[in-house]
């Protein structure tokens, strides 16, 4: 039986955190999209940069992009012991300065190789702020609530690759690249000053954990034997591998397959607005169905299509209108899993949080964004491998699901809370 829902969790939750709910989530959402901010503006601008820093080989501009996820993904495993001794807030504070010095440095520097360095900075405090706010989601709200607070913080952050490329485009028509740096630190300095007079610490002194090797060890060792938060990060891996794969394929996919040449950022756009449609639609839903229920059924739906679409494909190129429906409908089921599994693996996880979130994060960023390069590799001038990267990790996701629930689908449909870390284990 569905446990009813409890309507003073928001309440609650609120009132640990210090704001009001749509406060909160709107906080929290910026925060997580000035770091998106940070990659996509920056894609218009690549040649500008290498030709001003006078950079010969126009493939190491790449590296812009590059050396960011370089020092967000391998720093997020630091962040999370971190925060969980010393507090979110301090952490989440020290890691918007290290963003802002970051920014502001790159700004004023002539050379490439410091500009680089000042990249892998501003990775480093963008894990930090990832880190920090995922925690404090949990640490406000759980089960349904979680999933709901997540979905309308990735409505957001989905905006941002709509509008990113666009202001990086729109500054160096009028400006020089500086001024995206600037930018840049100008809105982190915002919400710095924000945070720091808004923003209350979540996790309490008496919930922390002491910072020690053997705390440390203890608590990666809880986390990475809990079945329920391991079989779910598999997925969360598989699944930024499909969006890692979609986003490095999707030019020469849209361009060169089906020569839509101007109309790409509007069907890139278009399909971005439909993970923001189902975002919200998770958002709504979630309280009343379930995250097991709903992110099962769309794990489903997203490898039948997938599988599809790589079969159709064999027999020639399908039409535009079929393959881009597939895609749309798929990456709405890739947000609707992604923002489910996330709550999911967390949710056992209790005042581990930071911890859980932080391996979570560097295992899927990390193993995810390879998984996603080597199907970009693999482009053939079909839609075939895109497709059939999409079914495989879709089959992937099933078995690590089944694995995580005992070998059945939708066993937790009241999503009952498993607070104890120590549960689950295998």
């Amino acid at each position: 039986m569905t446990p009813p829902h409890k309507p003073h969790q928001e309440n609650q939750g609120s009132r640990r955190i210090g704001m009001g709910f749509g406060e909160f989530v709107v906080t929290i959402a910026i925060m997580t999209a000035s770091v998106a901010m940070a990659i996509d503006s920056m894609l218009p601008a690549l040649p500008n940069i290498g030709h001003s820093l006078g950079v010969t080989n126009t493939n190491d501009a790449q590296l812009i992009i590059g050396v960011f996820f370089l020092g967000f993904g391998v720093s997020q495993i630091f962040f999370g012991s971190l925060s969980d001794t010393f507090g979110r807030r301090n952490i989440l504070l020290g890691g918007l300065a290290c963003y802002i010095v970051g920014m502001f440095a790159a700004a004023a520097t002539g050379s490439f190789e410091m500009l680089l360095v000042m990249r892998f900075v501003q990775g480093v405090g963008g894990a930090a702020v990832r880190i920090t706010t995922m925690a404090m989601v949990r640490d406000c709200f759980g089960g349904r609530e979680m999933a709901r607070v997540m979905s309308y913080v990735m409505i957001v952050f989905m905006i941002v690759p709509i509008v990113a490329p666009s202001v990086g485009q729109l500054i160096i028509l009028y400006a020089n690249w500086h001024w995206i740096f600037i930018l840049l630190g100008i809105i982190a300095t915002i919400l710095f000053v924000w945070a720091f007079l808004r923003l209350k610490e979540s996790l309490p002194p008496e919930e922390r954990l002491p910072l020690s090797v053997g705390s440390v060890v203890d608590g990666f060792k809880t986390v990475l034997t809990n079945r329920i938060t391991c079989g779910y990060m598999i997925g969360l891996t598989m699944f930024t591998g499909v969006i890692s794969a979609y986003v490095i394929s999707v030019q020469q996919v849209f361009g060169e397959v089906y020569g839509l040449g101007d109309w790409l950022p509007i069907a890139f756009a278009a399909t971005a607005g439909g993970i923001a449609v189902a975002n919200f639609a998770n958002g709504f839903f979630v309280r009343k169905f379930g995250m097991r229920r709903i992110s099962h059924a769309a794990l489903l739906i997203f490898t039948a299509l997938s599988a599809a679409g790589f079969f159709y494909s064999l027999a020639g190129k399908p039409d535009f209108a079929i393959a881009y429906g597939i895609f749309t409908i798929v990456l709405m089921m890739f947000a609707l899993i992604a923002t489910n599994f996330t709550a999911i693996s967390l949710e056992p996880m209790g005042n581990l949080a930071g911890t859980a979130t932080a391996i979570t994060g560097f295992v899927s960023t990390t193993a995810g964004a390879i998984l996603g390069g080597l199907v970009g590799q693999m482009f053939n001038g079909t839609v075939q491998p895109l497709f059939g990267g999409f079914a495989l990790f879709g089959a992937v996701t099933i078995a690590a699901t089944l694995w995580a629930e005992n070998g059945k689908l939708f066993t937790h449909p009241g999503d009952s809370p498993q607070l104890d870390p120590g549960a689950a284990h295998f």
